[in-house]
């Protein structure tokens, strides 16, 4: 049904460059944060953290601070983004 307004565009893509349907507007953001290793650092930081307690308090020491760094890193990220 080549008269769809929703349908996919020739190179398979819905039709971004097109016309939008009635009432529709261009989704939000239009452009992604980059990538980053911060919450992958974060998430290490909370296993760490709780396997710290299980274990030894050391190791739930060095969770706390890799955590800390990690919000402190992606919270300064995303400030310096724009």
């Amino acid at each position: 049904m080549p008269d769809d307004p929703g349908a996919p565009n020739q190179s398979g893509a819905s039709g971004r460059q097109g016309s939008l349907r009635a009432g529709w507007s261009p989704a939000k953001p239009e452009t992604l944060p980059r990538r980053t290793l911060w919450p992958a650092v974060a998430a290490l930081g909370i296993v760490l953290v709780m396997w710290g307690v299980v274990t030894a308090y050391v190791i739930a020491g060095v969770g706390v601070a890799l955590l800390g760094a990690a919000t402190i890193g992606w919270v300064g990220e995303l400030l310096h983004e724009r």
